[in-house]
């Protein structure tokens, strides 16, 4: 039955939700966009989520199992709440309301629908994973807090119920009255103390509102709404999500399976809805639900009703991606509640009320223009990004569809049978062919409208919808990206506290100078405060963000797009590179390198055969192999066409036009078979061809029967039959886990078929006939694969007695037995042009780089060797098991060598073994030079990664993971976890790859660039239109510059308010201050083209082997920061008292009625002052390593020239405008004179004692705490042998591998510091595994940060002999 909505009607009102809803698609559907259905899981997910399964199932909180997307708090909170958090009475408000609005039960029933949503209307029928770890609750909180683990994006979310208090809602309304607002803004930029103020703990079944904190400390408010559902609970849980959880008692749950769930009770957090089970008393994502009717087809074929229907769409939703786009009014008062504009404001009213009116209205007008740019921009932005993922099309709803009743989606091999019904994303084509004619049917069919055979269609049922198809999730994950965990922005903010610090401390003094001279209270306050806004500048943030600006829009002139600024920075900290191999190291796709024929002859392989015409005229005992594999070349694939232009897998693409056949659809059956125009018109169906595709050779004519009939001449007629066409009978497509693909084909006037078949040459050997194989192939093969290229294999077997009937019929391993082997097809990846001298740039530049590649380990090899990504003179081991696979824990793996399997490592150091033979028994020893031991890589496989993941002691995988130069065979979940493990040693990880599989990887990373316009582009923080690596340096140049400039920015910046502190502090002492336009000229004349054009200068054009400091508190960058203000302060401090010495000075008389600025020490102190905030920009303007020279800054060169000039001019003139605007008293020349001999002086002091002295002192002092700390060590080292263990504790440490390779070595609460091995041994497993309740997952920041020097520990020790 064909069912569905009115056209006028909201996209609420139609199957649009979970999986009930069968869509009509044409013969060939495109799906560009992501599908709907989501990416089928692989297995090997669900092992690397074995340890924090049983982690979660051990602990003590609740846990509600769920899938999907890597959380964090949102850019803006209101993203995922229809209310502001701190709004209580208006949540508490919303808590029982009903939600009539998404559903109208008027709507009639018409032929079409419009859809708001994705493009994959043509999903495939699968059913989604189901969550297997029921919800645990904690009774340490009263069963008030609930662990969720979502699985796919490895992020664990806390959520706590909370239930208001009326009478501490009525207190915090009345102090937000009487504190004018301010504990509204605290409990805004608080809400964990806002939420505890106002509500407390209550039981999930209780709560009014839930927290949701992320395992970064982020905290979210969301409310709890509730609306009558009516419906039974197992349309909204699926039955494992129900079952109680194991070892609990039976009283403490309220166990309901069946039965009506009258009140359904949700949040949505970052548009991910959690609905109340009250089964188990949790909070669950429903997007797993699957229907129990799924069991048979006939079930699904029968469709839904109404009711159903409404029920479903209250549950899932609306099948639409919609971003919530914020109002102006939203967005105004989101940004002027910031703390950044809180403080402007608090400053221009300070300023406002000491009489600064000019000084305070330009502030004003900069900031109002700096909030509506800003506005604008977050506009676009949102409506850009809302426009991206919105997508609309008409299509029509059926109440009947297929379903894939077995298909479980973490499997990562699905039958074929099942898998040719699955749209999986990016699926580009699908064929829908007719089923069989109808006999009869139910009254009120599709037959009365079409007869008893329906017209050609696609059917579709939708599984997953919204957020949580694949394109939802990467909108999200753009929508809320991971948190900035870069150490120079940490730093940053602390340095603004220390400034507080020193601001509260100049208050504190201040005041008490005010009171000793009588100053009134009010002035004294303002006064006081004033000196805060000058310590602490509200340009600071903005300041430092410039020259992240221009870098990229220098990257942006490169063709590299940035969507994350924050990344640009840490760009410059990247100290490990992951490529992927094809399409980002090599040329998109391979290329034919030519074919290599069995030679019947000779019994081996033949000469390399280049092109189509040496395989058609090879010698004779060839020439039996080369036609039947040119014949298999052009039938065993995947090409079809569509609209004139083939598609298909690349390879299969590649393989055709070498062929240079043409293929056409339709097929012998469909040019022979004709169709009377009276049976179309009567509604009969064409019967259709039994041959679905056809090739012929370049310039063949077309067979066509009516020509056939119509010859007479009999040559004619023999020419006729001499065509050469190939026609596809039937087609056993390629599966993964038998790695081949066959076709069987019939050829034009010949009896009988013929079988042809491709796959992987391992697997080719079972299959053929031993003796048609050459008698070097092992060891052809091996020389291919060894240089890089990639062999496929072809055999055929002729089937003269088979036809058309027994074609249909008969079974594939009787189809893929007893074949004859032809050849090899070799394919060869070339590099591109770029990427020889990218990676020796970046060897140069000590900078890691690591292959990370689903492709065969020996071409990847044989690639890394080539571009130099591993030095050819290097030995390179291979890990293969020897007993067991990946999933089995008692595995045992060897190391080889590639090139001589005698040499092996240790499995366990993974070092070389000092000793190899012949003979492991009795053969002739020979030593290995330890000099050479150190120098070899490792080639990892898959398989042998996801067991030492698995299973290995981490020491073992650390030494894997420093010592790993190539992954090979990787999987886009493996890829992903690389890059987290890297990042767990302590590297700094950047990753460039170019398609949707590298997406987790380009995410994960602390820098991914994509190649690639499509999926992966909205994935990485970069994208590059040129399609090689140059992007790379360039990105790292300019995230060097800009780190750098944020550097020099931040010193540049303190320095200036430290350097106006010491001015008005000098000037307090008698109640004097700056005047209203010489702040005026400090801050908008001199600070603001600056900061503005400081960081203007581009990046240096060789990388520098040594990296910018990203530490604000490291040695050198505190000991220039604070000599600069030590210099500042003593120059000043020295012109003070000089001023106050000269014979024409007079003391200052104070009036406390006026702001006593005109005076002498106000006016030397301004004059010198000025030349201050120019000469430390220069001081500060670093130039090499990583950028040019000041000098090649010429907008900057001419500013800090120009500004010189004027402050000069206005020291030596006496111009009297510019006296009476600057509030200034004359002096004498002389000193105006000395004045500027002395700001030289100060120049050349403050040069000589940056570029010479301070990186002395800064070594000095950093020499001293190394002494420091290796005593400590060597006393902690004594302490440890009285204490030490018992031999046979030490050698089973030496056994797990507990080591510098361990990463229990470094406790978390030291910062990454060795702690003692004793106790570090207590801890590990036996597989030298941390216990998993022994380990913290609820803080992955401190977990980083505790492991940032593993990689150089591992480093040193893998060095030592």
């Amino acid at each position: 039955m064909k069912n569905s909505d009115p056209p006028n009607s909201s996209s609420s009102n139609h199957d649009r939700h979970s999986p009930i809803s069968p869509r009509e698609n044409s013969t060939v559907a495109t799906a560009d966009h992501m599908s709907t259905a989501d990416h089928m899981s692989t297995a090997d997910k669900g092992r690397r989520r074995s340890s924090l399964r049983s982690l979660h199932s051990r602990s003590a909180s609740s846990s509600a199992h769920t899938t999907g997307i890597q959380t964090q708090d949102r850019l803006d909170s209101e993203y995922s709440s229809p209310s502001h958090p701190h709004t209580p009475l208006t949540l508490s408000q919303r808590f029982h309301q009903e939600s009539d609005s998404e559903h109208d039960p008027n709507d009639a029933l018409e032929d079409s629908d419009r859809i708001e949503g994705e493009q994959g209307f043509a999903t495939a029928t699968t059913t989604a994973r189901l969550s297997k770890r029921p919800a645990i609750l904690d009774h340490r909180h009263d069963r008030c807090q609930q662990r969720v683990y979502l699985e796919e994006e490895d992020v664990e979310l806390i959520f706590t119920g909370y239930r208001f208090r009326k009478s501490r809602m009525y207190m915090y309304y009345m102090l937000c009255v009487l504190s004018c607002g301010i504990i509204f803004l605290l409990g805004r930029w608080m809400p964990q103390r806002y939420i505890t103020f106002v509500a407390e703990k209550c039981e999930m079944s209780k709560a009014e509102c839930i927290v949701v904190k992320n395992e970064w400390g982020q905290v979210a408010i969301e409310p709890i709404f509730t609306k009558y559902y009516g419906g039974p609970i197992d349309s909204v849980f699926s039955p494992e999500q129900m079952e109680k959880p194991q070892g609990e008692d039976d009283d403490i749950y309220n166990t309901v399976t069946t039965g009506v769930l009258h009140d359904m009770r949700y949040f949505d957090h970052q548009y991910i809805r959690f609905i109340f089970n009250p089964s188990v008393q949790t909070f669950m994502q429903n997007s797993c639900w699957k229907d129990p009717d799924w069991i048979s087809v006939t079930n699904c074929e029968r469709g839904i009703g109404r009711e159903t229907h409404q029920e479903r769409t209250m549950v899932f939703g609306q099948n639409v991606i919609d971003v919530q786009e914020k109002t102006i009014g939203q967005l105004l008062v989101q940004e002027i509640l910031h703390p950044f504009y809180i403080f402007q404001v608090f400053s221009m009213a300070l300023w406002f009320a000491d009489d600064y009116y000019y000084y305070a209205a330009c502030i004003l007008v900069i900031s109002t223009v700096s909030v509506v740019t800003e506005l604008i921009e977050t506009k676009k932005t949102m409506r850009r990004m809302r426009n991206m993922s919105r997508f609309t099309c008409n299509v029509k709803v059926f109440r009947s569809g297929r379903s894939l009743q077995h298909l479980d989606l973490s499997l990562s091999n699905i039958p074929a049978e099942i898998a040719r019904h699955v749209l999986f994303s990016g699926t580009k084509i699908v064929r829908a062919r007719p089923g069989a004619p109808r006999q009869s049917g139910p009254a009120g069919t599709e037959e009365d409208e079409y007869g008893t055979n329906p017209p050609l269609r696609g059917l579709a049922m939708v599984i997953r919808i919204g957020f949580n198809t694949t394109k939802g999730t990467l909108i999200r994950s753009m929508l809320f990206p991971k948190p900035n965990d870069f150490q120079f922005y940490r730093d940053s903010f602390r340095f603004i506290g220390i400034l507080a610090l020193i601001a509260c401390f100049g208050f504190l003094v201040s005041t008490i100078n005010f009171v000793q001279m009588g100053v009134p209270f009010h002035m004294m306050i303002v006064k006081a405060l004033d000196l805060v806004t000058i310590v602490v500048p509200p340009a600071l943030p903005a300041t430092m963000s410039i020259g992240t600006s221009f870098a990229i829009a220098r990257l942006k002139r490169s063709d590299i797009f940035c969507i994350s600024p924050t990344r640009v920075n840490i760009g410059g900290k990247i100290n490990c590179m992951c490529f992927d191999k094809t399409g980002t190291l090599t040329e998109d796709g391979l290329d034919v390198l030519g074919v290599q024929c069995a030679d019947n002859g000779t019994g081996k392989f033949g000469n390399m055969l280049n092109n189509v015409e040496e395989m058609q005229n090879a010698s004779k005992t060839i020439l039996e192999t080369s036609i039947p594999l040119l014949y298999a070349m052009t039938t065993c694939h995947s090409v079809k066409s569509v609209n004139g232009e083939l598609i298909g897998d690349p390879l299969d693409l590649k393989m055709f036009e070498f062929t240079q056949w043409i293929l056409e659809e339709g097929g012998l059956g469909a040019r022979t078979a004709s169709v009377s125009e009276s049976s179309q018109n009567n509604g009969k169906s064409n019967p259709g061809g039994v041959v679905s595709t056809v090739v012929r050779p370049p310039g063949g004519k077309q067979f066509n029967l009516e020509d056939m009939i119509a010859t007479r001449d009999s040559r004619e007629l023999r020419e006729a039959t001499a065509f050469l066409e190939l026609g596809i009978i039937r087609c056993f497509e390629f599966i993964s886990s038998l790695r081949r693909m066959s076709v069987i084909v019939k050829r034009l006037h010949s009896p009988g078929m013929e079988v042809f078949v491709k796959g992987a040459p391992e697997v080719m050997t079972d299959i053929c006939i031993r003796e048609s194989l050459p008698l070097d192939y092992s060891e052809r093969l091996s020389y291919f694969t060894h240089h890089g290229y990639r062999v496929i294999a072809c055999a055929y077997k002729p089937m003269p007695t088979l036809n058309f009937l027994r074609a249909q019929r008969v079974k594939r391993d009787q189809v893929e037995s007893e074949l004859t082997f032809l050849g090899f097809i070799v394919f060869e990846n070339k590099l591109k042009p770029t990427t020889a001298p990218i990676v020796a740039t970046l060897s140069n530049a000590r900078i890691r780089q690591v292959m990370c590649t689903g492709d065969n380990v020996l071409t990847a090899i044989s690639v890394s060797k080539e571009c130099g990504l591993i030095n050819k003179a290097r030995e390179v081991y291979t890990p293969r098991f020897i007993n067991g696979n990946s999933i089995t824990e008692t595995s045992e793996i060897a190391w080889e060598n590639i090139d001589d399997e005698r040499m092996t490592l240790n499995p366990i150091t993974l070092k070389p073994n000092t000793t190899w033979s012949d003979d492991p028994s009795n053969g002739p020893e020979f030593p290995r030079y330890t000099h050479m031991m150190n120098d070899y890589v490792l080639a990892v496989t898959g398989d042998c990664f996801r067991w030492i993941i698995d299973y290995a002691p981490i020491s073992t995988l650390n030494r894997m993971l420093v010592k790993g130069q190539i992954f090979a065979r990787m999987s886009p979940d493996e890829k992903h976890e690389l890059v987290e493990r890297l990042q767990g040693i302590g590297y700094c990880v950047g990753f460039c790859g170019d398609g949707a599989n590298d997406c987790g990887a380009l995410k994960a990373a602390d820098v991914g660039i994509s190649l690639s316009e499509a999926e992966a582009s909205v994935a990485a923080p970069f994208t590059s239109r040129s399609n090689d690596i140059g992007c790379v340096v360039k990105v790292i140049q300019e995230g060097r510059a800009a780190l750098v400039t944020s550097f020099s920015c931040f010193k540049y910046m303190a320095l200036y308010s430290l350097i106006q502190f010491t001015t008005v502090s000098f000037l307090y002492a008698f109640a004097s201050n700056l005047g209203d336009f010489q702040f005026l000229y400090i801050d908008l004349v001199l600070i603001l083209p600056i900061a503005v054009f400081m960081g203007r200068t581009e990046t240096y054009p060789i990388l520098s082997p040594k990296r910018p400091t990203a530490n604000l508190v490291s040695k050198k960058v505190l000991t220039s920061l604070i000599g600069q203000i030590l210099i500042q302060g003593l120059f000043q401090g020295a012109i003070y008292l000089i001023v106050r010495q000269q014979p024409w000075y007079t003391p200052p008389n104070y009036n406390s009625e006026e702001k006593n600025i005109e005076c002498f020490e106000n006016t030397v102190l301004f004059l010198f002052s000025c030349f201050q905030y120019l000469l430390i920009a220069v001081v500060f303007s670093v130039g090499p390593p990583y950028r040019k020279p000041m000098s090649s800054n010429r907008p900057f060169v001419i500013i800090i020239s120009g500004l010189i000039l004027t402050s000069a001019i206005m020291v030596l003139s006496r111009i009297q405008w510019i006296i009476e605007l600057m509030q200034l008293v004359s002096i004498p020349i002389s000193f105006r004179v000395f004045i500027l001999v002395f700001a030289g002086i100060h120049l050349v002091f403050a040069l000589v004692c940056e570029s010479h002295v301070f990186p002395i002192m800064a070594r000095w002092i950093g020499n001293l705490l190394d002494s420091r700390r290796a005593r400590q060590e060597r006393q902690h080292q004594q302490q440890q042998q009285v204490f030490a263990p018992p031999p046979h504790q030490i050698q089973q440490q030496s056994i797990v591998g507990v080591g510098y390779g361990s990463q229990e070595l470094t406790d978390p609460n030291q910062d990454g510091f060795i702690t003692d091995p004793a106790s570090a041994s207590a801890r590990v497993g036996p597989n030298g595994r941390t216990p998993a309740n022994a380990v913290n997952v609820g803080n992955k920041a401190s977990d980083k940060k505790s492991s940032v020097k593993i990689y150089k520990l591992v480093e040193d020790e893998m060095m030592s002999p």
